[in-house]
């Protein structure tokens, strides 16, 4: 019996499956990171960004660079 499980290497969401998205508040500024299913636009938030580095662990995290994730608002 193990108590404890390894972490996987890799993302957590497959990328032909869920896009990744920062969504932006347009009045707030408020970002937050989700992944958007593709097959029905179902949104996931994650996380709050409050700095670059919450975007850049996101973007480690979905295994894309930060560069290539898109913003909508």
């Amino acid at each position: 019996m193990h108590l404890f499980k390894r972490k996987q290497s890799g993302p957590a969401y497959p990328p032909e499956e869920y896009e990744p998205l920062i969504r932006s508040s347009i009045c707030t500024g408020e970002k937050t990171a989700c992944v958007r299913r593709r097959s029905d636009g179902k949104l996931i938030e994650l996380m709050l960004l409050r700095t670059a580095s919450d975007l850049e662990e996101f973007a480690r995290s979905v295994g894309v660079p930060a560069s290539e994730i898109k913003t909508i608002y």
